[in-house]
């Protein structure tokens, strides 16, 4: 049976660089992947969505050309073929340079088929046995589908299955109103697509604050993205060509559309591991249980990424091979109790989240400062035609730290390091306000911004 120093079992984020890492330290490492190198970001979430964004941020701003005194002859129409095309290239781009950077490393061996841990030290795959004293889980997660009512009468799109549509719905009904739902309907909306969103929660993205929902969903209606919130007892069924969708908001309501996307959170890939044959815990969802270092119940036994419920995101997974390996190699005692939640919807404008909302500072009942500046006080903004949302931000009225920030608004995306990286350096905001900052940007309005802030009421 092959003897490796380590095992890998999946090539996202966090996998490969791990990989090299401890091959660059002279460890011989076996690392398996049974579909598509590079994971959930670079093959259905970050990199292929991100291109369609852009696409559908093209065909939206042809659409106000006029607003720039620019004359676009003709209604502007989206080529959904060239679409996919353009997204298609992009990804296999980052797939491909994945693979071939495991391939070329004589120090790691590439293994292509189902992994299945067979104890704590062995993994089967390909009907061999492979073993090693550590193993490192990187399966990261999927599309959760829930059981509603006529679904499996239905054909559906997920985020995943979506991505390989090359025409355009001419109405989509999407299930559930967070962040990938949300992302998409925009897109599909700019795209030339009617979109319905159906949401449970009484409002979009309840994990955020009630005025960044609001605001969020002031966006997406005034693109004529139709909302039906608070909804309940939601049911499927095919109504001549199209698909219905009926729920209970206020009374009982109906929407009649021709596809379906289903965006209502996502599920790990632990359900056919074998981790019963190595006694790893996994808590009632599905989630590989670890500890502050990433270590399982399990000695030598590591989960990272999508599947251990620590971050969910493309930056908390290569987070998770950061902190292995300073433990490991480096013997530095990394911990994921040590990173600052942040986040981004990629909705247009996009909004940067970093630390804590304003309800879960409320709840602290620890004393706090806000400040809060609507973006169309933002110069930058103004000139680019583009000022929707705010900023907000809270800081710690006795020591001073910034505490989070949301950031809706042209720039938000990037503009939210600004603050993160103080958060991180744990410097008081005066440092950030007596800050000479570049106009125009957006982030010149951040130290002008704590010169107003005041105490939460």
């Amino acid at each position: 049976m092959p003897q490796f120093d380590a095992i890998i079992i999946g090539t996202g984020q966090a996998g490969p660089s791990l990989a090299h890492r401890l091959a660059a330290a002279g460890q011989r490492v076996a690392i398996i992947e049974r579909h598509r190198f590079g994971g959930t970001c670079v093959n259905t979430g970050c990199t292929p969505t991100k291109t369609l964004v852009a696409s559908a941020y093209a065909a939206h701003l042809a659409r106000r050309a006029g607003d720039y005194g620019v004359s676009v002859s003709g209604p502007v129409t989206v080529d959904m073929k060239k679409v996919k095309a353009r997204k298609d290239h992009v990804l296999g781009f980052s797939t491909r340079g994945v693979e071939r950077a495991l391939r070329s490393n004589p120090m790691i061996t590439v293994h292509q088929g189902h992994a299945r841990l067979a104890s704590p030290r062995s993994v089967t795959v390909g009907g061999e046995t492979l073993n090693a004293p550590r193993i490192f889980i990187n399966v990261g997660g999927r599309a959760s589908v829930p059981d509603i009512p006529g679904l499996d009468q239905i054909e559906y799109f997920t985020n995943s299955t979506l991505l390989d549509a090359e025409f355009l719905p001419p109405h989509l009904i999407v299930v559930g109103g967070s962040y990938v739902g949300l992302e998409l309907a925009q897109v599909y909306r700019r795209f030339g697509s009617a979109v319905s969103v159906i949401e449970m929660a009484p409002r979009l993205i309840p994990r955020e604050d009630e005025d960044v929902s609001a605001a969020v969903a002031g966006i997406l209606h005034a693109e004529g993205i139709a909302l039906h919130l608070g909804a309940s007892g939601l049911r499927l069924a095919k109504r001549g060509n199209g698909i219905a969708a009926s729920f209970d908001a206020g009374g009982r309501n109906e929407v009649t559309g021709t596809h379906v996307l289903i965006a209502v959170g996502r599920r790990p890939n632990t359900d056919d591991l074998g981790l019963d044959a190595a006694g790893v815990a996994v808590d009632k969802r599905g989630f590989i249980e670890v500890d502050d270092r990433l270590q399982t119940n399990v000695p030598g036994i590591w989960a990272l990424g999508d599947c251990n419920g620590r971050g969910a995101f493309t930056h908390t997974s290569y987070n998770d091979f950061e902190i292995v390996a300073a433990n490991i190699l480096d013997s530095d005692p990394r911990r994921v109790g040590e990173r600052i939640a942040a986040y981004n919807l990629y909705t247009d404008p996009p909004l940067g989240r970093a630390g804590l909302t304003e309800a879960e500072v409320r709840k602290s009942g620890r004393p706090a400062l806000m400040a809060k500046m609507a973006m169309e006080d933002v110069s930058r903004a103004f000139e680019k035609g583009e000022t929707q949302g705010f900023m907000k931000v809270l800081v710690d009225a006795e020591t001073k730290r910034f505490l989070g920030a949301s950031i809706l608004g042209v720039g938000g995306d990037e503009v939210i390091h600004a603050i993160l990286d103080l958060m991180y350096a744990e410097a008081p905001y005066p440092v950030m306000q007596r800050a000479v900052h570049i106009h125009p940007t957006v982030s010149e309005l951040l130290p002008t911004m704590l010169g107003d802030l005041k105490p939460l009421a």
